[in-house]
């Protein structure tokens, strides 16, 4: 019998975006067995919009938005939260300094995904990618690909601008449809490549894009993220 009160305080750096942040937590609710509220976990979010842009920090210079990072982790574990998680794939460019701001673990979204990878999909070996380019640029994923036997295919230059990060700003601007219509686009591209499986590699895609559009698995980072947190904040049988 699970004994609900050993369960961790989650704590949730958020906001990036609002709605991706939403999608993160329905889908932890939505994962997580319970019959009544006590069975759920605790979770501590901090939706905060106002994080510096990460994309215009990396690839532009533009204000660090680390500092803003390591106040929310701190706030957060100040406030009771005992394990962290980011749901926001560029963050995680500045997972090392966010870890070393806190003394409690912070889980990382991409190595959660190749865990995934290798559980579920071992036969894959070509897999597109579709993410931020600041996200790519900062080699994210593709720094654990050749450790996991992937070969992991990116779209071309005027794809990843024109497709998949106007895509994912349509998304933030509530434009659902033309957000959809872009990356899916890159999407097939991408398989056109010969990718066997597609990684949603920011947590605005698994918005508009489902494994219920195409042939070949979709890997839902956000969703991933969510059952490592459960598995991690509830570590008893």
């Amino acid at each position: 019998m699970i004994d609900y009160t050993k369960d961790l305080v989650v704590g949730v750096i958020g906001g990036m975006g609002p709605e991706a942040t939403a999608d993160f937590f329905m889908k932890l609710l939505q994962l997580t067995p319970a019959t009544k509220d006590q069975e759920h976990l605790r979770v501590l979010i901090d939706s905060n919009g106002k994080v510096p842009d990460r994309n215009t920090a990396i690839m532009e210079g533009g204000e660090d938005p680390a500092p803003v990072l390591r106040e929310m982790a701190q706030n957060l574990q100040r406030a009771g939260a005992q394990l962290l998680v980011i749901p926001c794939n560029t963050a995680h460019y500045y997972h090392p300094t966010i870890q070393e701001a806190v003394t409690i673990p912070v889980l990382h979204i991409q190595q959660e995904v190749y865990k995934t990878l290798a559980r579920e999909y071992p036969s894959l070996k070509k897999v597109g990618l579709l993410a931020t380019t600041s996200t790519l640029y900062t080699n994210l994923y593709q720094r654990f690909a050749e450790d996991a036997g992937i070969i992991l295919l990116t779209p071309q230059e005027s794809s990843q601008e024109q497709l998949v990060l106007a895509g994912i700003r349509a998304v933030k601007a509530g434009d659902k449809v033309k957000g959809k219509s872009l990356l899916f686009q890159a999407a097939q591209e991408l398989l056109q490549q010969g990718a066997e499986g597609l990684i949603a590699g920011c947590t605005e895609i698994p918005l508009v894009l489902f494994p219920t559009d195409f042939t070949v698995p979709l890997v839902d980072a956000t969703e991933i993220l969510a059952q490592a947190t459960l598995v991690a904040a509830r570590p008893h049988p």
